[in-house]
């Protein structure tokens, strides 16, 4: 059953202050949209349930990238499009700039924002994964004022987040730290183009004398200050195995993403090891 574009309700604000005290007006009423890639595809099949929705496309405060000494904020409008195509992003974060890439199509990425791909909450999302490793802060705003949170807190489970109903996504902010680390990020999937995600692994770690001396993974306590030997791997095999929560979908088992996501971290370690056998 497809969606009916009558039961709709659309505005567009001039400016993020009108639409933040619209949503402080009617807490939950309105669903932000932006690019509309997730959506514009609820709606044609049935699946949407909001109603009333407000538009963020191209709203200045949120389509920003700055590059400062010390970290990168990328707006919560963003899209894709130019965060692949950003010569810091690509320098500094390239595993997000990769991640960029995956996104669905070229038109996709030039419509997909940073922020909508967060707060959709989908498992399947491609920023994710690289966000975190990245040790990214996510930036809230509101009419009460703004907060700034770990990006690792901000996801509760499947669909869920701590965003409040009058809250948007202001920014991500990332720590420009990571050009020393070696990175890993791997996307599995139906094909190789165009396809939604079943299972992806994103890491990065600095190795010394086979040594990790710092990891981002899943599985980073049962690694960092150990040899990387095959007893190593095992048991870090064994910890991200108990900790993944995949889930059961059209695409795939929860089973079948566990095994993979472990076999990932497997390629993973086995790079780190061979990059610091070689020096």
């Amino acid at each position: 059953m497809r969606g009916d574009p009558e039961n709709l309700e659309l505005i567009a604000a001039s400016s993020l202050p009108d639409v933040l005290a619209q949503m402080a007006a009617a807490p939950g009423s309105w669903t932000p949209i932006a690019g509309g890639t997730e959506l514009m595809v609820a709606h044609a099949a049935g699946r949407l349930n909001a109603q009333k929705f407000i538009s963020l496309w191209g709203l200045a405060e949120l389509d920003f990238i700055r590059v400062q000494d010390d970290s990168i904020s990328i707006g919560g409008g963003v899209t894709f499009g130019h965060i692949r195509s950003h010569a810091a992003i690509a320098s500094d974060f390239p595993l997000l700039a990769r991640a960029a890439s995956w996104i669905g199509s070229i038109a996709n990425q030039n419509r997909a924002t940073l922020a909508g791909n967060i707060v959709n909450g989908s498992p399947a999302a491609d920023a994710p994964p690289a966000l975190l490793v990245y040790d990214a802060e996510i930036e809230l705003i509101s009419q009460r004022g703004s907060r700034r949170i770990p990006y690792a807190d901000f996801h509760l489970g499947y669909k869920q987040s701590v965003l409040e109903p009058d809250e948007l996504v202001l920014a991500l902010h990332l720590p420009r730290r990571f050009s020393k680390h070696s990175q890993y990020l791997r996307k599995v999937g139906t094909r190789k183009a165009m396809a939604i995600t079943k299972v992806a692994l994103a890491g990065t770690a600095i190795v010394e004398n086979g040594t990790i001396h710092e990891i981002r993974l899943a599985a980073e306590e049962a690694l960092r200050g150990r040899w990387l030997t095959a007893a190593t791997r095992n048991a870090a095999r064994a910890v991200l195995l108990n900790e993944v929560r995949p889930i059961d979908d059209i695409r795939s088992t929860a089973e079948y993403r566990k095994h993979v996501a472990a076999n990932l971290l497997d390629e993973f370690l086995a790079e780190l090891n061979n990059r610091g056998s070689s020096g």
